[in-house]
């Protein structure tokens, strides 16, 4: 996917908060070094590893495809990758107000380790999740 293409379906997924990310942010992050883009006909993840350790940056799947095991899908190819690449921890934000991503991470194995107060523009907060790599892959 281009930087366009992933900007648009940002913009489907993200109409709020958090704001959606341009085509400039994601070429920006693609240029760096660590960062992971998977993709998927309708929907995205992108992740950024450093030492044994990544982050989900953000997960996107088009509205108009939802609850059909793409996010899940994401999440698991996201895992495999990760494994083979020696990474055993994957953290997460997720906003406290936001019910279906908790209950998708908590399926895929997170597990909420901190949070992090108004870390929103919308003023929620952030619950910080956590998955060991190797108890799921």
């Amino acid at each position: 996917m281009s930087p366009e293409a992933l900007a648009a379906l940002h913009r489907l997924c993200f109409t709020d908060a958090p704001p959606p990310w341009t085509a400039k942010d994601f070429e920006e992050l693609l240029g760096q070094p660590g960062v992971i883009l998977l993709t998927h006909p309708n929907g995205f993840i992108l992740l950024r590893s450093a030492a044994d350790e990544a982050e989900v940056l953000t997960l996107a799947v088009d509205p108009t495809h939802r609850r059909k095991g793409i996010a899940q899908a994401l999440l698991d190819q996201s895992f495999e990758h990760l494994a083979g690449h020696g990474i055993t921890e994957v953290f997460l934000e997720v906003a406290v107000d936001n019910a279906p991503a908790q209950s998708l991470y908590t399926k895929c194995g997170f597990k909420e380790v901190a949070r992090r107060p108004r870390f929103y523009r919308s003023g929620a907060d952030a619950i910080v999740m956590r998955v060991t790599v190797t108890e799921v892959s």
